[in-house]
């Protein structure tokens, strides 16, 4: 694992850390996100999150106004905003207002308002604006390895859709349907009835024929773009989906899949509930209750006319982007399509920095347990790059849970990696990379643990092996003052032994602890792979 960030390059920058509040004014809710920039990463971490459901899309009809009620929830919800910041100590507060906002010809009254009341100044940003900055959101949270990808986040007041690969932004389109907008123009029967019901969604595929249009023209031959769903209606939908089907909620929804066949099917389920029924469901708040029918009519309709059949959900979406967009400007990130690039060993070294890792003796490590995975590739295992990556991920955390305490740390560092905003990897990744730092002491992995129990045969075997190669490496560094210079594996498979020939830093150093903690962290790999370790120490005293 090659990283930019490691603890050579991370040399200090002019810039400062500091704290930020971003706002995004929406047609349905105001969102608020606390975050501490990380100038030396770059990197932010998400401190406070709050929302409230302002409903600023409910205008006068005859006027198109925001009207005062909907105007005084809003400064409510913002005046808390503005106090929450403060009492984080934030350096800076930024928001933008979209859709409601713009369209409302007393939008710029309200904004002036803002300012006059509560001293914050709000941006006004256009529909092309809002897409590039969801896009920039979504970028700090997911990796795409390089693949062509598109974005669909459903306001609601507008729906955004995003194209872009790793080069470029290939097409950015917002269009005037959201799950508000069309839940006041369309439904007003509840449960909703057919008549309303296919109506809703002609208009839905009549205002999407332009943007689908050029979004397709944006495409290369044979391109299939994987589809990432962003904000509320994709996300009610992924806690239905994972409640109905595995029985609870997953601790993260970033990178959580749904076909369409299976949003299709929840869709048909809604329909036929009024909205006492619809409040019940795992996720779904009284208000978003209100509008979900519109918001996953929009997406259904969108997935067909795209040709998309699975849904990737990212819970990172303008607010965050508008971080970004602050860091890019500013100069903590240089390049935007770098730094997603770099999201995953970012956010992994993220997590080291927040729990006070020891970098240097966790990059040692790393150095001795991917060469040790690169050497015995194809000889006594068969991963490839994603395994490796897990491997790197694991090794850099392994030692996390020493900031809670030092007896069981192996265990703290599985709750802190579990349970860490680890972003760019899915759940399952997570857990992986979390289970393989949780093995690299004590305990071996066994069915009587029951978070390794439940994942699959492949699963445990890559935590029984990875963990078993991270054993060896922790021995390599035993006294954490880089005694070993060089190792060299070499594998016989006549024999089944695997030799580690060690060069020490110090030609006078016997590396007498880490040649007897190899002894005893050895036996558990010999166990998993089958071969018997033995280990050289070149030792070249000057006379």
């Amino acid at each position: 694992m090659v990283s930019i960030y490691s603890s050579e390059l991370a040399k200090k920058r002019p810039l400062k850390d500091c704290i930020l509040g971003a706002i995004d004014i929406g047609t349905n809710s105001i969102h608020m996100v606390v975050v501490q920039i990380n100038a030396q990463i770059p990197s932010f971490s998400i401190i406070a999150k709050e929302k409230d459901t302002v409903r600023l899309g409910d205008r006068d009809h005859e006027t198109g106004n925001l009207t005062k009620t909907a105007i005084n929830r809003s400064l409510a919800a913002l005046k808390r905003c503005k106090h929450l910041a403060q009492s984080l100590k934030v350096d800076q507060i930024i928001a933008v207002a979209t859709s409601a906002t713009r369209e409302a010809p007393n939008g710029k009254e309200f904004l002036r308002q803002i300012e006059e009341e509560l001293g914050i100044v709000v941006d006004l940003i256009s529909g092309q604006e809002e897409a590039r900055r969801i896009y920039l959101g979504v970028l700090s949270g997911m990796d795409f390895g390089g693949k062509v990808h598109s974005v669909i986040d459903i306001g609601g007041g507008s729906t955004e859709i995003i194209l872009g690969d790793s080069k470029e932004t290939r097409f950015l389109s917002s269009t005037k349907i959201g799950a508000v907008r069309l839940t006041q123009d369309f439904i007003h029967t509840d449960p909703i009835n057919s008549t309303e019901l296919i109506a809703l969604q002609a208009y839905v595929r009549g205002m999407l024929e332009r943007p689908v249009e050029e979004f397709k023209h944006a495409l290369k031959i044979g391109e299939k773009p994987l589809f990432v769903g962003t904000s509320g209606t994709s996300e009610a939908l992924a806690l239905i989906h994972a409640t109905e089907n595995q029985g609870v909620e997953p601790l993260t929804l970033n990178g959580y899949q749904i076909s369409r066949r299976e949003i299709e099917t929840i869709l048909n389920k809604l329909i036929f509930m009024n909205y006492s029924q619809r409040s019940t469901l795992t996720g779904m708040s009284e208000r978003r209750a209100e509008i979900i029918i519109a918001g996953v009519v929009i997406l259904v309709e969108a997935m067909k006319m795209l040709d998309i059949d699975s849904l990737t959900i990212c819970e990172r979406a303008l607010r965050e982007g508008v971080i970004v967009d602050w860091m890019l400007q500013n100069g903590y990130i240089e390049d935007r399509l770098a730094f997603q690039g770099e999201v995953r060993p970012r956010n992994v070294y993220k997590i080291a920095h927040k729990y006070e890792v020891d970098l240097p003796h966790a990059e040692k490590i790393a150095h001795f347990a991917l060469n040790i995975f690169d050497s015995t590739k194809n000889q006594l295992h068969c991963w490839g790059d994603l395994e490796r990556e897990y491997l790197w991920s694991a090794t850099i955390l392994h030692n996390s849970g020493l900031y809670i305490s030092h007896s069981a740390h192996h265990k703290h560092s599985y709750y802190l990696i579990r349970n860490a905003e680890l972003l760019g990897f899915s759940e399952i990744e997570i857990e992986l990379i979390a289970q393989i730092a949780r093995y690299h002491r004590k305990s071996k992995p066994k069915r009587k643990h029951e978070t390794y129990a439940c994942l699959s045969d492949n699963h445990r075997k890559i935590i029984k092996q990875l963990s078993a190669i991270l054993r060896l490496a922790i021995a390599l560094d035993r006294r954490q003052i880089g005694a070993i210079k060089n190792l060299e594996c070499r594998y016989d498979q006549e024999y089944r032994q695997l030799h580690l020939y060690l060069t020490p830093t110090q030609p006078d150093d016997d590396c007498a602890l880490e040649l007897w903690n190899l002894d005893y962290k050895k036996p558990i790999f010999e166990q998993e792979f089958q071969v018997k370790v033995l280990t050289t120490l070149h030792r070249y005293i000057s006379k």
